[in-house]
Parts: structure tokens; C-alpha cells; sequence
């Protein structure tokens, strides 16, 4: 469902939106929409991180072990 809503926007804003697409309802949708998947992917990012960070220390000396073992004649 979709609801009529009304904002104010810089003129040369208007000016650059006109140029991509006459139906500034759809540009601006379609900007909003990529907006929050970018946000969805930075919040998904910063999760990952997270959980690698907390476990970066154990990791990290697993593999210096794999390290020393293939070293070892």
C-alpha cells in the first residue's frame, strides 16, 4: 500500500532527480529503498565483525599451531 506524503527537497536536488527519471515518487522509492539495504549490509557488516573480533585471539593461535606443526621437520 502505498501513502501520499509530502516533502521539501533543495531546488538542484529536483533538477538532478527530473534528470533520472520524470516520476520523482519512483526515483526517490527507489533511492530509499537502496538506502536501507546499504544500512541492512552495514549492520550485517558490523555483526560479522563483531563475532569474528570475539573470536580473533582463539583463531589466531589455531592457525599460528597449523603454522608451527607444518614447519616441524
Amino acid at each position: 500500500m502505498k501513502v501520499k506524503t509530502s516533502i521539501t527537497l533543495p531546488a538542484e536536488l529536483l533538477v538532478r532527480l527530473d534528470r533520472v527519471d520524470k516520476n520523482r515518487s519512483a526515483v526517490l522509492e527507489r533511492a530509499a529503498l537502496a538506502y536501507l539495504s546499504l544500512l541492512d549490509q552495514q549492520a550485517r557488516d558490523r555483526r560479522d565483525i563483531a563475532i569474528i573480533e570475539r573470536s580473533a585471539k582463539r583463531l589466531n593461535r589455531e592457525a599460528q599451531d597449523t603454522l608451527e606443526y607444518q614447519r616441524t621437520p
